[in-house]
């Protein structure tokens, strides 16, 4: 039996480098194959639904299927700004100052000239009443008529230490309005309402206050 045959070192690693090329330059050609199948398949679908040589609306297809991936990115777009906007809107509804909190919540307290409000009410100046932060307002709408909104009626009582008496003053509020200059925990009373609490002459003072037993009026 002839002896087996060694081969030098440098040879059998030339051989190995080699084969392991070949080898790649095989499993190259075999994806760039799969890769031009699939292009191809792509571009054969295309043509059989939107031929190349043909005008659609006196338009190209290259013009047709730019306008048709416009309309897809803003599509897209107006769905992520939707789910962005409920979320963010379900997030600020957690601190708002709603009916369900039995705590009470600190803010501004201002006046403004009432009439008709956002539920539908008539008031005067010496009514007893309070617009209430948009955000807080809005959070709690169930359709487009604002009148049927359940905060509508409801009462909240306002207190603050009145430097003018030394003394704790507090007054029983009914909404009647939203605020839309108002931070969520903001109240904006009557002129008669703010009288009742600070000296008029401030314009804007700090006042604490908490939601009573609901008793809501809105108008249907």
């Amino acid at each position: 039996m002839p002896p087996a045959t060694q081969l030098p070192e440098w040879e059998v690693h030339e051989r190995f480098t080699t084969k392991s090329k070949t080898r790649e330059t095989m499993d190259g050609h075999g994806a760039s194959h799969h890769q031009l199948g699939i292009k191809y398949m792509l571009t054969s679908g295309l043509d059989r639904i939107l031929p190349a040589h043909k005008s659609y609306w006196g338009l190209r297809r290259r013009t047709i299927l730019a306008a048709i991936c416009l309309i897809i990115l803003t599509v897209v777009i107006l769905i992520i700004g939707l789910a962005v906007g409920l979320t963010k809107r379900n997030a600020n509804s957690q601190f708002l100052p709603l009916p369900s909190d039995t705590q009470s919540f600190t803010g501004d307290l201002t006046y403004y000239g009432p009439g008709l409000g956002a539920c539908g009410v008539t008031s005067s100046s010496t009514d007893n009443i309070v617009s209430l932060s948009h955000f807080l307002f809005d959070s709690q709408s169930v359709g487009t008529n604002p009148n049927a909104n359940p905060l509508c009626g409801l009462i909240v009582r306002a207190e603050r230490f009145d430097e003018q008496v030394n003394a704790m003053r507090s007054i029983d509020l009914t909404v009647v309005d939203r605020c839309t200059g108002c931070a969520p925990t903001d109240l904006d009373v009557s002129p008669g309402a703010f009288d009742q609490l600070a000296d008029p002459a401030k314009g804007r003072v700090d006042v604490t206050w908490a939601w009573l037993t609901p008793t809501p009026t809105a108008q249907a």
